[in-house]
Parts: C-alpha cells; structure tokens; sequence
C-alpha cells in the first residue's frame, strides 16, 4: 500500500471512529464521566491506535472527552456555560435564515419541508430517537439552504456540540419529541406561507425550549452537567 492510500485508510477510519463515539456520547450510551481508553476502542473498532488517538483528539476539541493527565481519558460533562453561548449563536442566526427562507421559498422547498415533517411523524411513531434527532437535524439545514446561506448551518453545527448533548437528553422525556414535531410544523407552515414575521417568531419560541428542558434534564440526570447556571435573559 502506497503512502497516500494509507493516509487515506487512516483518515476514514478516524472519521469513522470519531463518528461513532461521538453518537454514543450524544445518546448516552457512553455517559459523562465514563473513562474511555485508546486501547480498548482499537481493539473494538479493529483498527491501530492512531486513527482512534486522532478521534478522541477531535473528541477533546469539541468538548465530548476531557483528558485528566497521569488518569486517563473521560466523557466530559455538559458544560452549561456552552450550551448557552450556542443557543445564542443559534439563535441569532436561525432567526434571520428562516426569515429569509419565508421571503424565498418555492414550491419544491415547500416539498422538502414536508418531507422532513413526515420523516419526524414517522420516527416518533416508530420510536427511533436516533432518526428523530436526524430528521430535526436535516430540516434546520434546510431552512438555511432556503435561505440563500447553506454554510450558515455548518457555522451553527460547529458550535453546538454540547447543546446537541442536552437535545438528545431531552428527546427522552415524555412528550417532549412530539412538541418538537408540533413547533417544526408550525415553523413549515409559517415559512411556506410567506410570513417571515411568524416563521422568525416561531423559530425563537422553538429553539428557546432548551431552556425549559434544562431544568428538568439537570435534575434527572444530575451527574451529567459540569455546573448547574441560571438561565440567560
């Protein structure tokens, strides 16, 4: 094997890799203050230890994993004070996208928007969280690429990392998934109408209901948050 193809190999077993524990980090299937070592996820996953060091160094930057010198590597907790400087960041600039997605839309994005809102019906009727989450994943992006602004959703994906952690959390609380559904409707029927006024205020309402799960997820899951901080005005 050539030099390239190798570097190539490794590559797409990191990503791989880094995929992987970061979905079971999100769902809790690796829970917040789990140690997690190199060795064993090699071993797991069948490959060396570099791409999985290079993973878990991923991992550390977006602050899933936290490094204790002479210890060993552990699931962080959630770090409240990012998940409200993302919401803010989210907010800011979900608001004004969708905006813009009501102003812009056709007839074949009014079609995708639907398809999602289906997605979402039949993920909660089946009970998949995972696809759930996907799908609210998907529709978000969407409205930024209705927007005029794809690359807008890539600047909110890479700093919402640990507000995602506490959306995942959240989808298991009863009723909360189809809350989620009812605001996503709302939100397609504003934008498809034309009513930026309506599909920006919508938008706000939706993405401010992390905080109310915060409260809740804090006290049923207390030894998943590095701090416990009121909430922002």
């Amino acid at each position: 094997m050539s030099l390239a193809m190798g570097v190539a190999a490794t590559r797409q077993s990191t990503d791989q890799i880094h995929r992987a524990l970061r979905g079971d980090i999100l769902n809790a299937a690796l829970r917040p203050g789990e140690a997690i070592s190199e060795a064993r996820m090699a071993l797991q996953f069948g490959v060396s230890r570099t791409p999985v060091r290079e993973a878990f160094k991923r991992l550390v930057e977006e602050g899933f994993l936290v490094v204790v010198p002479q210890v060993g590597t552990f699931v962080a907790p959630i770090d409240l004070a990012a998940v409200y400087d993302s919401q803010f960041v989210r907010e800011t600039l979900e608001c004004r996208t969708v905006a813009l997605a009501a102003q812009k839309i056709d007839e074949p994005g009014k079609a995708r928007l639907a398809a999602f809102i289906r997605q979402q019906e039949q993920a909660l009727a089946e009970g998949d969280r995972a696809g759930f989450f996907r799908s609210d994943e998907g529709f978000h992006a969407e409205l930024a690429r209705l927007s005029g602004h794809p690359s807008v959703w890539h600047l909110i994906e890479s700093v919402k990392a640990q507000l995602d952690r506490v959306r995942c959390l959240s989808l298991a609380t009863d009723g909360w998934s189809e809350m989620i559904l009812g605001e996503h409707r709302r939100i397609a029927e504003a934008v498809s109408a034309g009513d930026e006024a309506t599909a920006e205020r919508t938008m706000r309402a939706h993405l401010r209901t992390v905080f109310d799960a915060i409260e809740t997820i804090a006290r049923d899951h207390v030894d998943a948050f590095a701090t416990r901080l009121g909430k922002p005005n």
